[in-house]
């Protein structure tokens, strides 16, 4: 099984940024190399909805320019599902675009102990993704 790769320090900042959104969805961008993430990207989702995120254009063109200057590429996208567990919707599925992407749910059900886990969508088909925490070697 593949899996994704953070720190402590990543996971809080992801959590913080879907509590502060509740009880909208939130998203955003990992960013980094060989499935470890590097750099956390918090994104406006221009729906303002509880059950669909839809990334500002603008803001994820910078983010997509700011990878590519740095040498990184997009490891992971993440959202919150305010009111459902951390397992892709079919909204989700079906707008999985990013094959080589993995896609990280964070589910506030339980805003005390949000559950967090990571997919990878291919052609319809959702597998889990492991997700490791590491401290960062810098």
């Amino acid at each position: 099984m593949p899996e994704l790769i953070l720190s402590q320090e990543q996971i809080d900042k992801i959590i913080s940024h879907c509590r502060s959104e509740f009880p909208n969805e939130s998203c955003g961008i990992l960013s980094g190399k060989d499935n470890i993430v590097e750099k956390v990207y918090r994104m406006t989702n221009i729906d303002k909805s509880n059950v669909s995120y839809m990334m500002d254009p603008k803001e994820q063109f910078q983010v997509m320019k700011e990878m590519r200057n740095d040498g990184d590429k997009m490891v992971a996208i993440y959202h919150s599902h305010p009111h459902s567990p951390a397992f892709p919707s079919a909204k989700d599925v079906n707008l999985a675009f990013y094959s080589d992407a993995v896609y990280l749910i964070v589910g506030l059900t339980d805003s005390e102990r949000p559950e967090i886990k990571a997919f990878e969508i291919m052609e319809n088909k959702i597998s889990e993704v492991k997700i490791e925490v590491r401290d960062k070697k810098k």
